[in-house]
């Protein structure tokens, strides 16, 4: 979105953006203690960020944050259907320029990441690493200039770790995702509900007694299948990794191979991260009726070809539900167009979880502005104390108090010889 395309209208959309912005602070008090501090102190004065993310209104509120820290920030989306325009539209008000548009294309979607690269970042944020793959094979250029990055999901990290393996990343990247104070609630919580909040925004459909199939066990399956059951779901579980398999086991849930939950299924969620992990011989399979999802970062989770191939019809039979008609009759539903269901038909996360991610997204960056020329060009964890921090001042926000250890306590801990 640039600023010089507005007309009162989109002033109007601007307003009704910084007002959702403001609601979304309510519930993110960490971040705000960190934007407090970026403003006295000007941590990343003149440093150039560029950020690919979900343009929502949590994000708003990293980009302000960032912005009081003194950087001169650009933003694009993330993902084509996750943009919230009312978001971007105040962002641009608030003089950061922002170039998103929900339900843009493909093209224009790379298009607006190349734009972002435009500003010659020092810094990166990105949401599934497009922006720093697309910086390492197009701007080659630009890379000389980047102090480093920082990495939001499970899918861009598994990308970045390979390009590291492969001798390919030209700058330190901390992975936010692996924080425990990230993918511990973030994930779980987060995209736990948000997942099942957007199911049930686009179809209006009732879980209680449905069978609904969790493809992949991780942090995002945990809370996906906890909110179906908590909804009285019967849930089944789909794993490729046995001890993530057995623990679905131990926390009561069924757990098949896919070729048999294909054949039951009601509701069918992805939260993998890999590809076509919904196949067409899994398509073949499911019952008249079945609605299949994705939660994963991007559309790959579906083998959405095979399933364009293989129907007789195709229709748009509500906002984010896309009829396909079998040659059998059978209907399935696809929901989002197989992108993530959690920000295409509804909000993403709820703003108390991405409150510690973005406030991990704020310290690390912070903390690559104080380690410039330190670190190597590879993929690092984030920093324990940040992670300790950020489960801290949460803690704190909420007025919950934790006990210490004394110092007798901290001894015993520490010796070797103390046994009894």
């Amino acid at each position: 979105m640039n600023k010089d395309t507005y007309d009162v209208k989109d002033l109007s959309l601007a307003e009704d953006g910084r007002q959702r912005i403001e609601w979304a602070a309510r519930e993110m008090p960490v971040l705000a203690l960190i934007k407090q501090r970026f403003e006295k102190e000007k941590p990343f004065k003149g440093i150039r960020i560029s950020a690919c993310l979900h343009i929502t209104t949590e994000t708003g509120n990293l980009a302000l944050a960032l912005q009081a820290g003194g950087a001169d920030l650009m933003l694009c989306a993330s993902n084509p259907l996750s943009t919230q325009d009312a978001t971007a539209a105040a962002l641009v008000e608030y003089g950061i320029p922002t170039n998103a548009i929900k339900g843009e294309d493909d093209e224009t979607y790379y298009k607006h990441i190349k734009t972002a690269l435009e500003h010659k970042p020092q810094l990166t944020v990105d949401d599934g690493a497009d922006l720093v793959s697309t910086l390492h094979k197009e701007r080659g250029d630009l890379l000389n200039d980047v102090i480093g990055g920082t990495e939001e999901t499970t899918t861009g990290v598994i990308r970045l770790r390979s390009m590291e393996r492969d001798s390919k990343l030209k700058y330190p990247i901390i992975a936010v995702n692996d924080a425990q104070t990230k993918y511990l609630f973030d994930n779980r919580y987060g995209t736990g509900q948000s997942t099942i909040d957007g199911v049930i925004r686009a179809t209006n459909v009732l879980f209680a007694g449905k069978k609904v199939v969790i493809i992949g066990y991780g942090w995002c399956g945990h809370g996906a299948a906890m909110r179906a059951k908590g909804l009285g779901a019967q849930v089944i579980v789909t794993e490729v990794k046995p001890l993530r398999a057995l623990e679905a086991v131990m926390d009561g849930f069924k757990v098949m191979p896919m070729n048999d939950a294909a054949k039951i299924g009601d509701i069918f969620i992805t939260v993998t991260g890999n590809k076509h992990v919904i196949a067409k011989e899994h398509f073949d399979m499911m019952k008249d009726g079945a609605i299949v999802c994705n939660s994963g970062h991007f559309n790959v989770e579906i083998d959405i070809p095979s399933l364009e191939k293989i129907a007789t019809g195709k229709r748009r039979i509500r906002t984010f539900v896309d009829e396909y008609t079998m040659k059998d009759k059978r209907s399935i539903f696809l929901l989002g167009e197989g992108r993530l269901i959690n920000l295409a038909a509804a909000e993403g996360h709820p703003s108390s979880v991405m409150d510690m991610s973005f406030a991990n997204q704020a310290l690390c960056l912070e903390y690559l502005v104080k380690n410039n020329g330190k670190l190597q060009q590879k993929v690092y964890t984030v920093p324990e104390e940040i992670d300790l921090e950020v489960a801290r001042l949460k803690l704190e926000s909420m007025g919950i108090k934790i006990d210490t250890l004394t110092p007798e306590q901290e001894k015993y801990l520490n010796s070797w010889e103390e046994g009894t």
